[in-house]
């Protein structure tokens, strides 16, 4: 195997992993979130309050954070996203390095 399939069998090992994660996270979400409700309703633990929706509201929202990250950021900021941006940013120091280079040329001459 070369080194790019070994990249690309790597990346999308990482991928797996990611979407993974994320699908055990949904699932101790849907659990966890059944059983913050049986506590608080069925056996009546804090009565008054219906505190299980505040922690589920968080959960939820850092759920949905984990989602955005695996499917949104990493699906375009990956390596060739990476890539992309060191090439771009090379160049930009070269040109600049070019223009300080012509600057101090012309400074010599003057």
């Amino acid at each position: 195997m070369d080194k790019e399939q070994h990249e690309l069998y790597e990346n999308a090992r990482k991928r797996l992993r990611q979407k993974k994660i994320l699908y055990y996270h949904f699932v101790l979400l849907v659990i966890g979130t059944l059983f913050l409700f049986v506590s608080n309703v069925l056996v009546e633990y804090g009565a008054p309050r219906h505190w299980y929706i505040w922690v589920c509201t968080v959960w939820v929202f850092l759920f949905i954070l984990h989602f955005i990250k695996v499917f949104i950021t990493d699906r375009f900021m990956n390596k060739d996203w990476e890539r992309e941006q060191i090439d771009r940013l090379i160049q930009k120091q070269k040109n600049k390095i070019e223009e300080l280079s012509e600057t101090t040329s012309q400074d010599k001459t003057s």
